[in-house]
C-alpha cells in the first residue's frame, strides 16, 4: 500500500521501532500463517536466525523477546505493557513459548541463533523463522527484514510489494514522491501541504475515521508522557540512568505555575521530550513518530504549537484539535519524502533518518499550523534535517537510552527553531528539500557500518557502560 499517515504514526511498544516492533510484527505475521495454516499441530521444533543489527544490539533493544511475543501471536499495536511483562515471565519461568497461540514448544531467549558480523543482501536487520516436525522436515520457513518504524518486508517479495506501492500511489487522488512534486500539488491546487495530505488519506479512510484516527495517535501520545511521569529511579538495562522527568515536572511546577509563561516553553518541551523516550526504554506504549527512538520529538513540537502558538492561549478544544490533525497531516506528508526516498531505520542510515527525519517532519508540523506558506513548510523540513545530516547511531549498551534520549529534546529545539527561521523567510531557500533528503541517503550510504546501530563505534565503545 501507498505510505500514508497511519503507516508512519503507529502505536507499539518500546524501546525500538526497527528491532522492538518490526521483529515482533514479523513474528505476528508468521504465527498467523502457521495459525492459519494445517501445519501448526505437527510443528515439534523452532528454529530463529538474527542477523545484523537484530544480533548485535538486539539484547539491549528488547529484540530477542520481541520476537518471541510475536511468534505466540502479539502484534505491537495491540499488546499492552502488563502482558508483556506476564507473557514474558511465564516463558522465563517455563521455557515454553505458545506458538501462535496454539502449540506448546520448549523454547526461549537462550534458543536464538544470533549472527551479528552477518549481513543478508536486502538489510542489516535480518531474521529467519523456519519450524519442522518431529522427524526434522520443515513445514514452514520465512525471512524478513525490519527497514526502520516497524514496517517489515518479506524477503522474495520486494518486487511485489514495491509494485503494490506503485499501484496504490496510482490511486491516490494527488501523489507525490518529492518534495518538488508535493509542492507542485500545492501550487496547482492552491492547497496547504496538510490538505494534500487529507485528500490522499480519504482515498481509503472517511473524514471522521481520519480525525478521530488522528487524535487517537495524540492521545495516546500524551498518555505516554503521563504514564512516563508516574515513573520513579533507574530505566532498566544496567547503564543506571536515573529518570529526569518526574523531577523536571515537579521543578517547572513551582517555577511555571500557571504553565503558561512562554520563557519557559523550552522547559516543557524538554520535559515532554525526556518523557516519552524515558518511557520508550522503558519498554512502555509509545508511538513510532516516524519511530521509536525519535518518539519524542513530535509529541514535544507538537505540545509547543498547542501551547506557545500564537492565538492558541484563547482556542477552543475544538480548535486544538484542528491543530493537531493539520499538524500530524503536515509532519506525515514529510515523512513520506523521507520513506519514499531514502530511510528512516538508523540501522541503515544513521540516527539522521531517525532523530532527523522527526525533526524535519515536526518542524514541517509546526510551519504549518503557524500558517506557514508550502514553501515556507518545505523550507522548515529542509533546515531541520540539513542540521541533523551525519547523525551516528551508536547507543551506549545497545540501549535507547544514551545519548537517544537527550537527542530528542535536543531535535524538538530545533525543530521549533527551523519552523521560526522559515515563517521569517518567504519560503525560498537555496537548498531544497529534496536536495538534503537524497544527501542524508547518500550520506548514510557511505557512513561506517560502526556508526550505524551496530554496537560497534562511537559512544557504544568509548564510554564504559558500567
Amino acid at each position: 500500500m501507498a505510505v500514508g499517515v497511519f503507516d508512519l504514526f503507529t502505536v507499539g511498544i518500546g524501546p525500538s521501532s526497527s528491532h522492538t516492533v518490526g521483529p515482533m510484527r514479523a513474528g505476528a505475521v508468521f504465527a498467523r500463517e502457521l495459525r492459519e495454516s494445517d501445519v501448526l499441530g505437527s510443528v515439534a521444533s523452532l528454529r530463529v536466525d538474527l542477523y545484523g543489527s537484530l544480533a548485535a544490539t538486539g539484547k539491549g533493544h528488547g529484540t530477542f523477546t520481541a520476537v518471541l511475543l510475536g511468534l505466540e501471536g502479539f502484534d505491537p499495536e495491540e499488546i499492552l505493557p502488563d502482558q508483556v511483562e506476564e507473557r514474558l515471565a511465564s516463558i522465563a519461568e517455563t521455557g515454553k513459548l505458545n506458538l501462535a497461540g496454539g502449540q506448546l514448544l520448549e523454547y526461549a531467549v537462550e534458543d536464538m541463533i544470533l549472527h551479528p558480523l552477518t549481513v543478508l543482501p536486502r538489510h542489516t536487520n535480518g531474521m529467519k523463522f523456519a519450524v519442522a516436525d518431529a522427524v526434522g522436515n520443515v513445514l514452514r520457513e520465512a525471512t524478513f527484514f525490519s527497514v526502520g518504524g516497524g514496517f517489515i518486508v518479506r524477503e522474495g517479495e520486494e518486487d511485489a510489494a514495491r509494485a503494490e506501492l506503485e499501484e496504490t500511489k496510482a490511486e491516490l487522488p494527488l501523489p507525490f514522491r518529492t518534495a518538488a512534486e508535493l509542492l507542485g500539488r500545492c501550487s496547482s491546487k492552491g492547497l496547504g501541504i496538510s490538505d494534500i495530505m487529507f485528500i490522499n488519506e480519504r482515498a481509503s479512510r472517511s473524514e471522521e475515521e481520519i480525525r478521530e484516527g488522528l487524535l487517537h495517535i495524540w492521545h495516546v501520545m500524551e498518555a505516554c508522557v503521563e504514564t512516563s511521569l508516574k515513573r520513579e529511579g533507574v530505566l532498566p538495562g544496567g547503564l543506571k540512568v536515573r529518570r529526569r522527568a518526574p523531577d523536571w515536572l515537579e521543578r517547572l511546577l513551582k517555577e511555571d505555575k500557571d504553565r503558561n509563561d512562554p520563557k519557559y516553553w523550552q522547559e516543557w518541551v524538554n520535559l515532554i521530550a525526556l518523557a516519552v523516550n524515558e518511557e520508550n526504554a522503558t519498554g512502555g506504549r509509545v508511538v513510532t513518530a516516524p519511530t521509536n527512538g525519535a518518539a519524542g520529538i513530535i509529541p514535544a513540537v507538537l505540545y509547543y504549537a498547542l501551547n506557545y502558538a500564537p492565538g492558541m492561549d484563547q482556542a477552543s478544544q475544538s480548535d486544538k484539535d484542528d491543530v493537531v490533525v493539520k499538524f500530524l497531516l503536515a509532519a506525515g506528508a514529510v515523512g513520506v519524502l523521507y520513506k519514499e526516498q531514502a530511510s528512516i531505520s538508523g540501522a541503515e542510515v544513521g540516527c539522521q533518518g531517525e532523530v532527523g527525519s522527526a525533526s524535519s517532519m515536526a518542524a514541517a508540523g509546526l510551519a504549518e499550523v503557524m500558517g506557514g506558506t508550502p514553501g515556507q513548510v518545505e523550507n522548515a523540513a529542509e533546515i531541520a534535517m540539513e542540521h541533523n545530516l551525519g547523525l551516528t547511531c551508536d547507543p551506549i549498551g545497545g540501549l535507547v537510552q544514551i545519548p537517544c534520549i537527550e537527542r530528542n529534546a535536543i531535535a524538538a529545539a530545533k525543530a521549533i527553531n527551523a519552523a521560526k527561521m522559515a515563517l521569517w523567510g518567504d519560503g525560498t531557500h537555496r537548498v531544497s528539500l529534496d536536495e538534503v533528503i537524497v544527501t542524508m541517503r547518500e550520506t548514510g550510504k557511505d557512513m561506517s557500518s560502526k556508526y550505524k546501530e551496530t554496537a560497534m563505534g562511537g559512544l557504544a565503545v568509548n564510554v564504559v557502560e558500567c
